[in-house]
């Protein structure tokens, strides 16, 4: 009987086996593979199959590799989630340093761009913008964002690009006009699609400047002054830089304010530099080119809440600043620190309320197209953006009264370094201050030429400020300079007697001063000349008030003495006889060029009152008795008549021609030999 083979089965999951054996022994009991088809017999294939979720249609990758033979004999296909796992298995069998090494690499092998390269590069796109923003900025409103951006870089050079990017763009696409902000009902109001796209430009255009003046303010005040590590100028200096442009380019435009605040914040400071030197220019440069007067009552107006909140210590040539304002030459109305007095028609002002009899008849119908008239010239008139006379008028008012205020507290404060500029500035503006003025004016120059003469101001300034001196000697004559300007105009003249202005203190000052101030050596020297200082002198600071010299000012002020300009022929023949005698003996000590000066003058007075102080000249016609007090400090006590003008022999032996010349000038005007 022949034999019956056994069955062979076939192992579906072959255990783990340890070595090269690879083959187990089909006859071990499987107690494994037996669980497995029990649980197998009650599975539902086709039901899991169908809850199973799609994929959409999503191909698999195609597998590109070859299929390999375990080693059970079994042909496999390798994916590819088990090459990287036993990639990463292999990483992590290297160890760890090796990993560091890759990680390494993959950072050395990522591209960086040379900085040479990207500032090459920003350079090329920023001037492609602005190049599109000259040709049709109202096409690509978007790219003032984009300048904006290349603003917030940060690389130094970048930004400064970016900085003066904007200001040549800003200067040129800039209108003539102001543009005012649109309001809920301006953005309700149905427009036509040209006023829709112009509204949008207008408000992009406002958008981008106001971010990239906030960017020059933020700048200006954190950034530093002087050179950046490149060799350049700091980011704060390219700030101001840009300011002080768009300021001078276009002063009507929007956020004036902010940018005289940057100006303003910058002067504040007491170290003069060459960022301050401009801000100061760029503000002298406003007051002069200003044609409507309101630049230039923002720009006071800013300033003198500056100089308030500094305590008025800040340099004296901002307060200089005030010099160059154009209502010294245009303004015609009196004014003080509170008060403005308007002219009346006759004298040039406003156009009052016309009286009954000037009225001209007219008909109803032509009172009617009249009014309608008026309101069509109104329009026009705020159409076209002209200022009138009156509104700069105005605005030259309000600014000159701010001065005013300015000037008159720090008068009273008396503060060191600021004396000589403030004086300097009454002298200026003394033919517009108001007659209400004149008495706390007079009273506040007296107070100082008081202080001045007792020494006080200057031992005050030396237990507050060592470093800060003052000349007061250049203060008493800018305050007799001030004193008589008040009187030069007109209306003033007209209320001398009302007001009882009394200039003899004045007078008897300049008097004893003149000896002193011919023998100063520094007498032709001013704050801009060029000279060794006195090594024995005190240590003095320069005198930045005015470029005159003493010599000037004290000529002004023995012209505004003796020769004034009302009623000249009526000052005291004593005052006149006086003031010749000194003058005549000054100048034996004086240099030749202020003796030239000086003889000048005593030509002119003489030619005017020759016949009052003629006997000075000739010993047999001489009037008073007695001797003459030549140390004397009053001008009526000194008996002037008694004396003879003998300095005028010395100075005919002078030896320079010119003095010569004027010597024998004056002493043909007192012959009567004209």
């Amino acid at each position: 009987m022949a034999r019956i083979p056994a069955i062979k089965r076939r192992k579906l999951t072959p255990p783990a086996t340890d070595g090269d054996d690879s083959s187990p022994s089909t006859l071990e009991p499987e107690t494994e593979t037996s669980a497995f088809f029990k649980q197998a017999s009650g599975w539902n294939l086709e039901q899991d199959y169908e809850s199973r979720p799609r994929k959409g249609g999503k191909k698999e990758k195609e597998n590109t590799r070859l299929p390999i033979k375990t080693s059970d004999g079994l042909v496999q296909q390798v994916d590819h989630n088990e090459e990287a796992q036993d990639a990463e298995s292999d990483l992590e069998w290297l160890g760890a340093e090796e990993s560091e090494e890759a990680v390494e690499e993959q950072v050395v092998k990522k591209p960086q761009v040379p900085m040479r390269q990207q500032i090459l590069e920003a350079k090329e796109e920023m001037a492609r913008i602005a190049l599109l923003l000259n040709e049709d900025p109202e096409e690509n409103i978007g790219a003032f964002k984009t300048l904006t951006q290349f603003g917030q870089s940060d690389n130094t050079t970048i930004k400064k690009l970016a900085l003066a990017t904007q200001l040549a763009v800003y200067k040129d696409v800039i209108p003539g006009y102001r543009i005012r902000p649109l309001s809920e009902e301006d953005m309700e109001v149905k427009v036509s699609k040209e006023v829709r796209k112009l509204r949008a430009y207008e408000q992009a255009l406002v958008g981008g400047y106001q971010s990239y003046i906030r960017d020059l303010a933020k700048l200006a005040q954190s950034g530093r002054g002087g050179t950046s590590r490149d060799g350049g100028p700091s980011l704060g200096s390219v700030a101001i830089s840009c300011a002080c442009a768009l300021l001078v380019a276009v002063p009507h435009f929007n956020f004036r304010g902010d940018l005289l605040k940057i100006l303003v914040g910058k002067l504040s400071n007491r170290k003069v530099d060459a960022d301050f030197i401009k801000c100061r220019e760029t503000i002298e440069k406003v007051f002069q080119n200003d044609e409507d007067g309101t630049p230039s009552l923002d720009a006071v107006s800013i300033l003198t809440k500056m100089m308030k909140a500094r305590g008025y210590r800040f340099d004296e040539s901002v307060l200089n600043t005030f010099l160059h304002l154009r209502l010294l030459s245009e303004f015609s109305w009196k004014a003080s620190t509170n008060h403005i007095d308007r002219p009346s028609k006759d004298d040039g002002g406003f156009e009052g309320k016309r009286l009954k009899e000037k009225r001209v008849f007219r008909t109803k119908k032509e009172r009617k197209l009249m009014k309608e008239r008026k309101v069509i010239e109104k329009e026009m008139k705020q159409a076209d953006a002209t200022v009138g006379h009156e509104e700069r008028d105005r605005m030259q008012a309000e600014t000159l009264k701010l001065v005013f205020v300015t000037y008159f507290r720090i008068l009273k404060l008396r503060s060191p370094n600021l004396m000589g500029a403030v004086l300097e500035g009454l002298a200026r503006y003394a033919h517009l201050i108001n007659q209400d003025f004149f008495g706390d004016l007079l009273e506040a120059l007296k107070d100082l030429i008081g202080h001045a003469e007792s020494g006080d101001d200057l031992e005050e300034e030396q237990e507050e400020d060592e470093e800060t001196t003052r000349n007061l000697t250049r203060e008493a004559l800018l305050c007799i300079i001030t004193a008589f300007a008040l009187l030069e105009g007109q209306d003033a003249a007209k209320a001398q007697a009302t007001l009882s202005l009394d200039l003899s203190f004045f007078i008897t000052h300049l008097y004893r001063t003149l000896h002193a101030l011919s023998l100063n050596p520094d007498i032709e020297l001013s704050a801009k000349s060029l000279h060794l200082p006195d090594p024995n002198a005190p240590v003095t600071t320069n005198n930045k008030v005015n470029i005159q010299t003493t010599t000037v000012l004290l000529l002004r002020s023995l012209s505004s003495v003796l020769t004034p300009a009302l009623a000249a022929r009526a000052v005291p023949p004593l005052r006149i006889a006086a003031f010749t005698k000194q003058l005549m003996t000054s100048s034996l000590q004086l240099p030749e060029k202020s003796c030239i000066a000086m003889i000048g003058l005593l030509g002119r007075i003489t030619k005017t009152h020759e016949k009052k102080i003629a006997a000075l000249w000739n010993t047999e016609e001489r009037r008073g008795d007695g001797m003459f007090d030549a140390l004397g400090g009053e001008v009526e006590d000194n008996n002037p008549f008694a004396a003879t003008i003998w300095e005028g022999e010395i100075l005919r032996k002078h030896f320079s021609p010119a003095v010569r010349d004027g010597v024998k000038v004056v002493e043909k005007n007192v012959l009567g030999l004209r």
